[in-house]
């Protein structure tokens, strides 16, 4: 038997169409789990769901715009309509908007906040009602079933990022709501947590020219390349990290070798601290 194994558990995971997301999915898949996959770009979380099925795997795609209000409830009961559970709960899906901040409109600075903590806290809202109800059933019972949520933050949100005024907000934000639903949680058996990025290679930390189309917004992303080579020397690894490495805590915080653990934030940043 693996170390961890999660057969006859689901999970969620939004932004699983490509980099880190993906990788989180794949290796949640690996462990046993049957996985909803959301992402904004229908073509690539339909892509990571085959990968999925071709391996052996269970998984089922529902794209869509995790900003828009009336979705993350879609979303959830989509996956209990689909599998009947919902054990595992990754709140991934995000992007870089930057710029310094008195170059910073109120757009891009909400549409950081949207992304990174409003999605979040209306996915965990929607999913709230069936985990208190099934936890309790669970209790009444005698039996103690573990739960699990992770959500993404940063360094930005942690140590802060030149150019990252609602970027690095978000981030910290989330931070704030993962210990608080950690708190209201633990009384039905969820583990509530966050995973801490670095700088991992993904298209949003590729050197400077790439972008990326959200909602019909055309977004510069990148990293100047002297940056990114001073950022690399700086890091105590010498490099930046996978995504399949990015996805490790977060495989262990959604297994129950962190059935002990939560409300904590674990950096995955190969020592690197701004």
């Amino acid at each position: 038997m693996p170390l961890i194994d999660l057969k006859g558990r689901t999970a969620l995971v939004t932004g699983a169409g490509r980099g880190i997301g993906r990788a989180i999915a794949l290796q949640l898949a690996q462990a046993g789990a049957s996985l909803m996959l959301n992402d904004l770009d229908r073509e690539v979380v339909f892509e990571t769901g085959m990968l999925i099925d071709q391996a052996g795997g269970n998984a089922k795609a529902l794209p869509g715009d995790l900003t828009k209000p009336d979705f993350p409830e879609k979303l959830v009961s989509g996956t209990l309509t689909a599998f009947g559970s919902l054990d595992i709960v990754v709140n991934n899906a995000g992007y870089t908007w930057d710029n310094v901040i008195q170059k910073t409109t109120d757009e891009q600075f909400q549409a950081m906040l949207d992304i990174h903590l409003v999605a979040p806290f209306r996915v965990l809202r929607a999913a709230s009602n069936w985990i208190r109800e099934t936890a309790k059933k669970e209790q009444s019972e005698g039996r103690r079933v573990m739960r699990k949520v992770v959500n993404i933050t940063s360094i930005s949100g942690i140590d802060g990022i030149a150019g990252q005024a609602g970027y690095g907000s978000g981030k910290a934000g989330i931070i704030g709501l993962t210990k608080v639903i950690a708190k209201e949680w633990g009384r039905y058996n969820v583990n509530v947590n966050a995973v801490g990025f670095g700088f991992i290679e993904t298209r949003l930390t590729q050197a400077l020219g790439g972008e990326i189309d959200v909602q019909g917004r055309k977004i510069k992303v990148g990293v100047q390349e002297a940056v990114r080579e001073t950022l690399r020397a700086q890091n105590p690894l010498g490099r930046f990290g996978t995504p399949e490495e990015a996805a490790g805590p977060v495989l262990f915080f959604c297994s129950p070798l962190s059935d002990y653990v939560t409300g904590e934030v674990l950096l995955c940043s190969g020592g690197s601290r701004l």
